[in-house]
């Protein structure tokens, strides 16, 4: 990996999460900067990881080569506006994780022509196991497309769009997916509690069942459908469970579930979107 100098614009959740993904990748603490305008986060950080830091984005954007943008939707366009000067000028790659904000905006905001990269990361990129899909624009190159994989590899899998309006649909389903699995866990604990078990049981046994679940779909060379069906021996237990699920509609549910985080993803896009350049 060439190493260029990243910027961190955000020091919240993911922000700090890339960060410690970057140095556990052996990324050299030197050319990595932070920024945010709480001093403690970032003397805490400081501290742990000998990296810059700096409460003046213009500063630390003045050095990048790749600037990274994790701060929260409702605040980006403001911030692009007040840095695209300095942006302008050094034309670093930008890659923005803030959900639900699209290229066009960004893009006009930082006054056109620079090279962009959005990021949909989930929760489980703060433990180095998260899944991330990534679209770049027009403007960006071949080397900031590996330079950018290197970066996010460090906290989650990736897969590249190529395009844009899928960004929603994979909002629905990985970006919010999480919450659906940990519902399904939280379910199933409740449900071994109410037949007897307790609470430490039914958790470690829910948690260790999703787990390798998880572990061996992705391990497998077969599909989910497949792996379900060697589980489901004809007229046993499995088989008497799933008919039930099947029975309420389970697979309706969760599209109906997806339907409505994508149709959510779109609103939040035009409602994030709609501050004047």
């Amino acid at each position: 990996m060439k190493m260029n100098t990243i910027t961190i614009i955000g020091a919240g959740n993911m922000g700090r999460s890339l960060l410690a993904g970057l140095i556990a990748n052996q990324y050299p603490p030197e050319q990595l900067w932070i920024t945010d305008t709480e001093i403690e986060k970032l003397n805490a950080l400081k501290q742990q990881f000998n990296i810059h830091t700096t409460s003046h984005n213009e500063e630390a954007i003045q050095l990048a080569d790749v600037v990274i943008l994790a701060v929260k939707p409702q605040i980006i366009g403001n911030l692009l506006k007040s840095v695209a000067p300095v942006i302008q000028q050094k034309k670093p790659l930008v890659i923005s994780v803030a959900a639900g904000i699209r290229e066009e905006h960004l893009q006009n905001w930082l006054g056109g022509k620079i090279p962009i990269i959005r990021c949909m990361p989930n929760t489980p990129a703060l433990i180095g196991a998260g899944a991330s899909a990534l679209y770049a624009n027009s403007f960006v190159n071949e080397t900031q497309h590996e330079l950018a994989e290197s970066i996010l590899r460090a906290v989650s899998m990736i897969v590249w769009l190529d395009n844009e309006n899928d960004m929603d649909a994979v909002t629905a389903l990985s970006g919010s997916g999480p919450a659906y699995f940990f519902l399904v866990m939280e379910a199933l604990q409740t449900a071994g509690e109410e037949m007897g078990l307790s609470s430490k049981t039914a958790r470690l046994l829910t948690l260790q069942t999703a787990f390798g679940a998880a572990r061996m779909a992705l391990e497998s060379h077969e599909s989910v459908k497949k792996l379900r069906e060697h589980v489901t021996s004809p007229g046993g237990t499995t088989e008497a469970a799933i008919h039930v699920l099947e029975n309420e509609k389970i697979r309706d549910t969760f599209k109906k579930a997806l339907d409505a985080a994508c149709s959510r993803s779109k609103e939040l896009a035009q409602l994030f979107g709609n501050v004047e350049v």
